[in-house]
Order: structure tokens, then C-alpha cells, then sequence
């Protein structure tokens, strides 16, 4: 299989205008997967692009349209709505292909395209390799009489909202219960307000006025002490803070305490075994979530399987074991159950029935374990480099993974999404974890250009 430089972890993601999110990226993207994907030659095919709300989404849905009608493609665009939105409707209206354009928790000025297949799930490595070689080389167009059509629909956010709300029981309510939601001024800033204010919630809505530039700016997921202040000077039961695709959550507590999503995946996972619902009684998640989260499930009688960052690849792991629940400790919580990739929404609505059945307040459900000191560091590094091929840094890394014998461990990977590479240590001596992340980030820095 020859090596991939579009795709990384989530799809194709760039700084918006330039390579490879530039309109003539994406004119040959969308032109690579409706040949992959028309393969057969006849007509008929659809695909379902969806987008948040970064200003470069036009340009890059017009693009991805031009490309996908050469090659006979008809697409239906549906506008803002969040990326498991895309999975759902791919599946829904029997097409062929989903694209979902965002870069989401990124800025705004990033922008991103992730592809699902007709089964609605994001497509593997092998047919990512695919597209990629059909972008980079000779797309066969289609004959004119085969060219394909585009079209708006407008009810695909309320097809979502109905099917997301199928996934609360249908016995409870949210009634009494007061709920700031932050939906980082991104593709859920209607979808989600409306699903809690239908099933009978008090809400406060925050990050619900896009621009095209405000995305995930102060608000949302990865700055959740916005929502926090907004729980305390409401008086609030619960925070839920998106991304600005919706595909994953964090949620805060009366008391205005943040919980990752190692806390939600815990309580799932307990709650699902308890109930016989968890396939396998195990839990998929990645090599980034806290060593704290292993050590609960164990005493659980539930088993963690790690799998490779990025959601992607928790399904794919998910899947392979028939396995139902899985996630990272970002806030992608992935329940094959209910839909094909992480949802931020319908996880807010699984401990909110936890909440509502159990009669506990969020505080008591969002720390069911004691986390392991964990501590993470990022180092930006120019595009094309290798910082972790420097014999300093290889040098660092032993020495640091050495030290940590017995007492922790090391995690050192670049982002599949922007020019960083991670830095991460758990261990419950915090000196020494200290110590060993500042020496091997030191070393990383030295090496980046």
C-alpha cells in the first residue's frame, strides 16, 4: 500500500486556502471518491455532504460539488449539521458516500473533510489510499449526457433531531432539570438546544450565534470554563459542551467541575454492564485514556481494549470485537447501538438518563474514579520535519521510559490532525512524571525547526 500524505487520522485537514484545503484539493478529492465509489459506471449514486460553520465551508462544499457532479455523482447538500448528522443520513438516504466538511475542534481558520461509506461509517485506511492516489493522478470525468445533479435539503437537522431523541427512553424526561449547552458556535448551535428543550429541559444556550469565524473561539469542548461560569451563575444540574462538529463532548457538574470523557466512558460502561447491555463487557478506547479509568473498569469485571488515537480507529477496533462501546478521553463517545461514529449529543443524553433514572446529581455521576496523575504536553514542529528521529530525542525517550518503569508510562505521538507531537506521562509519583515530560519536551523543542 503506498504511503498516504492527504489523510490523517479524521480525513484530510488544513489551514483553509492552503494546501491541501485549497478549492483545487477538494474539486479533485470529491472527484476521486465519486469515481471510487461509481465505479460500476451506472447513474444514480448520491452522496450526502453536510458542513459546520467555518466560512471556508462554502468554498470547499462548491468544490467538493464540482467534483463529485463531473464524475455523474448527485448530491444532496444538507447545510449545517453535526458530523454523526452525516453517518446517520448517509445510511438513511440509501447514498453511497457522506462527506462531512469541518475541522472540528480546530480553529476557524482550518477546515477539514471526512468521508463515511454506505454503511455510514468512516472509511478505512486501505479506501482513504485509494482516493487518495485517484486525487493526485488522472480522474476519469464523466460522459456529459452522465453528469450529476446537486440539490439543498432542508429538513436533514430535523430527520437528526427526531432519530437522535429515539435515543433517550422514552419514559423519562428532562423535565426540572436546567442545562447550559455549548455548542461552540458550530454545527449543532439549533440541533442541540432544540433536542433538550423537546424532551422537556430548561436550557440556556451558549455558543449558538455563528459567524464563519467564531467557531470553537472561547466556547465549546476545549474551552469549557466558559460553560462552567455559565452553570454556576444559573444555577444549572448539568453542562454539555460540544465541538464544533458535535462529535464529541465534555460535560461539567453543578459545581461547575469538568469531566472528560474517561469519566462518561466509566460511568457507561458500569451502568451497561450492570444492565447486560455492554457486548463483551468491554470498553475500546484509546492509549491516550488515564491508566485511573483501567484500574476501575478492572474492579468492574469489565476489560479495556486500547486501541490507536482518533475515533476512527476506536471504531474500527469496536467492530472487529462486536464490540458496543468506545471512546476517547476527549469526548468521543462512539455507542454502535445508536450510530456509526462518535456523537457528543446523544452521550449527553445517556447520562442524562443515568441522572434522571438514578436520582444523583451530575457531581456524583461524573467521578466514579480517582484519575492517575496524567500530564500532557504539546510541541509544534514545522510541516516536514521529524523531530522524533533526532538521536537526542530517541536518547530522552529511553531514558525517560526507563525511569518510569514500574511507577508509570510514557506516551509520545504526533497529532494525525496538526504539526504538534504529544508528550504524555502517568505516574503517581508527579515529580518524577514532571520531570521526565519537561526532559523529553526540552529535547523535542531543540529539534524542532
Amino acid at each position: 500500500m503506498s504511503s498516504r500524505t492527504l489523510f490523517g487520522t479524521d480525513g484530510v485537514r488544513g489551514r483553509a486556502n492552503s494546501y491541501p484545503m485549497t478549492a483545487e484539493m477538494a474539486l479533485k478529492l470529491g472527484a476521486a471518491a465519486g469515481r471510487f465509489f461509481r465505479r460500476d459506471g451506472r447513474n444514480g449514486h448520491r452522496v450526502v455532504i453536510g458542513k459546520d460553520t467555518r466560512l471556508s465551508g462554502y468554498m470547499i462544499e462548491n468544490a467538493l460539488t464540482a467534483g463529485l457532479t463531473s464524475t455523474g455523482m448527485n448530491v444532496l447538500l444538507f447545510g449545517p449539521v453535526p458530523t454523526p448528522a452525516v453517518g446517520f443520513l448517509t445510511g438513511s438516504m440509501r447514498a453511497d458516500l457522506g462527506i462531512m466538511i469541518s475541522a472540528s475542534h480546530n480553529p476557524s481558520t482550518d477546515n477539514g473533510i471526512k468521508f463515511f461509506g454506505p454503511d455510514g461509517f468512516k472509511l478505512s485506511d486501505q479506501a482513504e489510499t485509494e482516493i487518495e492516489a485517484l486525487a493526485l493522478g488522472q480522474v476519469e470525468p464523466a460522459k456529459p449526457e452522465n453528469i450529476g445533479r446537486a440539490r439543498r435539503v432542508d429538513e436533514g437537522r430535523m430527520r437528526y433531531v427526531e432519530y437522535v431523541k429515539t435515543t433517550f427512553p422514552r419514559s423519562l424526561r428532562l423535565s426540572g432539570l436546567k442545562i447550559v449547552v455549548d455548542c461552540a458556535h458550530g454545527a449543532a448551535y439549533r440541533a442541540a438546544p432544540e433536542i433538550l428543550w423537546e424532551l422537556g429541559a430548561d436550557v440556556i444556550p451558549l455558543g449558538v450565534e455563528p459567524n464563519g469565524r467564531n467557531i470553537n473561539d472561547g466556547v465549546g469542548s476545549t474551552a469549557p470554563q466558559t460553560a462552567a461560569e455559565a452553570v454556576l451563575a444559573h444555577g444549572a444540574d448539568l453542562g454539555i459542551c460540544l465541538d464544533g462538529d458535535a462529535d464529541r463532548v465534555i460535560l461539567i457538574d453543578e459545581n461547575g467541575r469538568v469531566a472528560d470523557g474517561d469519566q462518561l466512558m466509566g460511568l457507561l460502561a458500569s451502568r451497561w454492564a450492570a444492565e447486560d447491555r455492554l457486548n463483551g463487557r468491554t470498553l475500546v478506547a484509546t492509549v491516550m485514556s488515564n491508566l485511573g479509568l483501567e484500574r476501575y473498569l478492572q474492579g468492574q469485571g469489565v476489560s479495556l481494549v486500547r486501541s490507536k488515537v482518533g475515533d476512527r480507529y476506536v471504531v474500527e477496533d469496536m467492530r472487529k470485537g462486536g464490540w458496543n462501546l468506545g471512546g476517547e478521553q476527549s469526548g468521543h463517545i462512539v455507542m454502535t447501538d445508536y450510530a456509526t461514529t462518535g456523537d457528543g449529543i446523544m452521550a449527553a443524553l445517556q447520562f442524562l438518563a443515568a441522572m434522571v433514572q438514578s436520582g444523583q446529581r451530575a457531581s456524583e455521576l461524573t467521578n466514579v474514579f480517582e484519575p492517575c496523575p496524567q500530564l500532557l504536553q504539546n510541541v509544534r514542529y514545522s510541516a516536514g520535519s521529524d523531530p522524533l528521529s533526532d538521536i537526542a530525542v530517541k536518547d530522552a525517550i529511553a531514558e525517560a521510559e526507563t525511569a518510569l518503569i514500574g511507577q508509570g508510562r510514557l506516551l509520545i505521538r504526533k497529532s494525525g490532525t496538526e504539526p504538534l507531537i504529544r508528550v504524555m506521562a502517568e505516574a503517581e509519583d508527579e515529580a518524577l512524571m514532571g520531570r521526565v515530560v519537561r526532559d523529553v519536551v526540552a529535547a523535542v523543542q531543540s529539534a524542532a525547526p
